[in-house]
């Protein structure tokens, strides 16, 4: 395929099946967070550990209504209460190891069981080749930036 529009057309004609065939799924028997909790923890995990009232700040809500959350999220494990080791009258809120995983586990975008089925389909060249590809087109995409002009 020389000309790119070709190549953009095909590879956009390919991404959605492909990605509809190896995503990851959250199994029947995972407990899958909100996406309110989800932002929660998200939030925890690039803000560092937080008090209640800061939390209230940070997420723009009532004490009641960010207590009430955070009971909910630490009552499935996520995140634990902890006493703030320079101020002891501080309550800290911070995620549990559970936590992590589940942040982990919400970010990946392809099943690595399915991945690895597909990939064990493939030769060793092939393999290779299409690392190097995804590498390629990565890099090359770096420099751009959503919705720039395609040459042809």
């Amino acid at each position: 395929m020389d000309s790119v529009a070709a190549l953009t057309a095909e590879i956009a004609r390919l991404y959605p099946a492909l990605y509809l065939r190896l995503h990851a799924r959250w199994g029947k028997d995972e407990k899958r967070p909100s996406p309110e909790a989800l932002a929660v923890l998200r939030h925890l995990q690039r803000s560092g550990p937080l008090s209640m009232s800061e939390a209230a700040r940070h997420f723009d809500r009532a004490p009641s209504a960010v207590s009430e959350l955070m009971d909910r999220i630490e009552a499935n494990g996520w995140i634990a209460r902890s006493v703030d080791g320079r101020d002891r009258r501080r309550i800290l809120i911070w995620l549990t190891d559970a936590g992590l995983a589940l942040l982990a586990r919400a970010s990946e975008v392809l099943s690595r069981e399915a991945l690895a089925r597909a990939l064990a389909q493939l030769d060793a060249t092939q393999r290779e080749q299409l690392l190097l590809g995804l590498r390629a087109l990565l890099q090359a995409s770096e420099t751009l930036s959503p919705g720039a002009e395609t040459p042809e």
